[in-house]
């Protein structure tokens, strides 16, 4: 019953913060004259970032790093296979050209990146640093780019007060990350009960469950028609996973790849590789191909449970 109760209540807390995290997000981005995209590949990536952040330091202090590893793999699988698959079913993103040219290329690249780090068997000090670095980059030159060329849309929600724009911010951060950990701890706990190993929990369970905030913003965005957060939320999601959670994780403890298939990194980067052609043919990622990577996304699956079965 205590699982249950975690499992449902997390989710209806995660549920919560989405919906503040977007109102005070999308009436920031008129604010700070900056444009949604910029916002949901910065704020709202990095809230719903969070859990995994948590869960992954959490489990790499506690040595077990193969619900670490799993969890960034997985949920990054999820981001795209699940997540940006269901809000395009939902209603179909539109796509700027700024993210076919610069953001999603950088996810691939970053992608690429933490494979090769990743050849040595471990991510170590030098690793986390290396990554950390890079998303520092990233965001300093995100920021000036934006400030320089984005072009600001008057926003439903464009009418709160800086004041109120922040506290629906942090108060949609807190319950994501509130909501993402006890989702997870009740999830993982029920994972155990049927003897299944770490990376498999990383990769399934924990990956969904840290992908909860992703998939109930992204949902949420995309049924006010501000595709823009949803498909940043998305990208800027997979590159905050890998650079600042395995990053910083990886500078306060290693993480080790053991138990690591060549299918679930090559899924990852496959679906990333994916979303290019998706992102760039007509500007749009249509309801087809949501179903396609949805398709994709439960196979994927599929092999993985029955792997774990074996």
């Amino acid at each position: 019953m205590l699982i249950f109760l975690s499992i449902v209540g997390g989710f209806l807390i995660l549920t919560l913060g989405a919906e503040a995290l977007v109102r005070g997000a999308s009436a920031l981005a008129l604010r700070l004259g900056v444009t949604p995209l910029i916002i949901g590949l910065t704020i709202v990536a990095f809230g719903t970032s969070a859990p995994e952040l948590a869960v992954s330091l959490k489990s790499a202090l506690a040595g077990s790093s193969g619900i670490a590893l799993g969890n960034v793999i997985g949920s990054n699988i999820a981001n795209i296979g699940l997540i940006l698959a269901i809000t395009a079913i939902i209603r179909p993103i539109k796509v700027q050209s700024q993210i076919v040219k610069r953001d999603i290329p950088l996810m691939i690249a970053v992608t690429l990146l933490f494979g090769g780090l990743l050849l040595d068997g471990e991510l170590d000090i030098a690793d986390g640093i290396t990554l950390t670095l890079v998303l520092i980059c990233y965001l300093v030159y995100g920021y000036y780019d934006a400030k320089k060329t984005g072009d600001v849309e008057e926003l439903p929600d464009g009418n709160y007060t800086p004041a109120i724009s922040a506290i629906l911010i942090i108060l949609g951060l807190v319950m994501l990350i509130g909501g993402g950990i006890i989702f997870v701890d009740g999830a993982v706990d029920l994972a155990r009960q049927f003897g299944i190993s770490e990376i498999i929990i990383g990769l399934t369970v924990v990956a969904i469950g840290t992908s909860m905030p992703e998939l109930a913003t992204s949902v949420v965005a995309a049924r006010k028609g501000e595709s823009d957060i949803a498909l940043g939320g998305v990208v800027g999601s997979n590159l905050f996973n890998i650079l600042a959670v395995l990053g910083i994780t990886a500078i306060i403890h290693p993480i080790s790849a053991d138990g690591l298939e060549v299918v679930d990194f090559s899924t990852m980067l496959g679906l990333s590789l994916l979303m290019l052609p998706f992102a760039y043919t007509g500007k749009i990622i249509s309801r087809m191909e949501g179903v396609v990577l949805l398709i994709i996304y439960l196979a994927y699956m599929s092999y993985i449970v029955s792997e774990a079965l074996i």
